[in-house]
Order: structure tokens, then sequence, then C-alpha cells
């Protein structure tokens, strides 16, 4: 099978003639609870260490990071609180739904993220977990907590888009 690239599209020539389309990012599990506590200063994209059975069940969409964390641990990053659900079919080869999972990043990322996190008030949440190019990744964001009157005036801000965007369909009818 030869692999002919065509630079801006995403077209694979495969030796026999046919054509396949490349998968781009399928989305399985998104935290709003995150943006809605945390105030997201940067984005980091991993890889996630998973064993078989957690990958099939990932591909069916049973994977939630309400509860998730990310902690740093002797220069290795991994998520706490991931729930995967077990794979239907999997039996004995089904893995804790709860495991800790490791997260694959270079080591500067690591020790850049280690240097943020040791300054007050800042911690690392997963944001989403998808599939990009068939490999399972987790974005983490570095975050810094709201306080109570931050999350009031994030509020106040969505109602008052909500109710200008009311009137102006209202207006438009």
């Amino acid at each position: 099978m030869t692999k002919k690239r065509k630079t801006g599209d995403l077209r694979i020539e495969l030796e026999w003639g046919q054509s396949m389309v490349k998968e781009q990012m399928k989305l399985i599990a998104n935290n709003k609870k995150a943006y809605h506590d945390f105030f997201i200063e940067e984005k980091y994209e991993a890889g996630i260490c998973l064993h078989g059975t957690e990958v099939k069940s990932m591909r069916m969409g049973k994977c939630s990071i309400k509860e998730a964390f990310v902690r740093i641990e002797n220069g290795e990053i991994f998520v706490y609180g991931m729930h995967v659900s077990p794979y239907e079919k999997g039996n004995i080869f089904n893995k804790d739904p709860l495991r800790v999972k490791k997260l694959l990043l270079h080591k500067q990322e690591i020790h850049k993220l280690a240097g943020k996190i040791a300054e007050k008030g800042y911690t690392l949440v997963p944001l989403q977990v998808y599939f990009k190019d068939g490999r399972a990744k987790v974005e983490i964001g570095l975050a810094k907590g709201k306080k109570l009157y931050d999350k009031r005036q994030d509020i106040a801000k969505k109602d008052q888009r909500r109710e200008s965007e009311r009137e102006f369909k209202i207006r438009n009818l």
C-alpha cells in the first residue's frame, strides 16, 4: 500500500486506485463544568495509555470526565477519576473503570506545566476526550479557579446575551 498525501487534502490514495477519507476528530466526552468553575489559561493535547477493552468502550462513547483531575508525579502526568465504562464483551479483560491513566506529553511540556502548577491557584483539568486519527487524546487545560462573584458575572453575561438574541429574533419576525 503506497500512501500519497496531497497538500491541503485529507485523501489517501491507495495502490489499487481507491481513496478513503482520514478520520478527523470524534468527540467522546466534554467537560462543560470546567469552563464554569475555572478560567482556562492554556490548552494542551495529550495521548492516553489505554488497554484494549477501554479503547473499545471509548469508541462506543462510554467515558466521563466530569469528576476527573490531572496530577504530575515523578515527571509523569496522570489523570484521576476518568470513568471508562467496562466493555460489555470484555469479560476478564476489563480493567477497573476508575483506574489511574497515564497521559503522554513531551518532557519539556511536563516541566513547563509543573512550574506553572507550583504557582498559587493553578491546576490542570481535563477538558475533552476525543479520537484524532484513530488515537485517543485528552485536551487538558491549565486553569485558575473562579471565585463566586466571577461565576455570577458569567451567568449575568449569558443571560444578557440570550435576552438580546431573543429581542433580535422578535424584531426580525
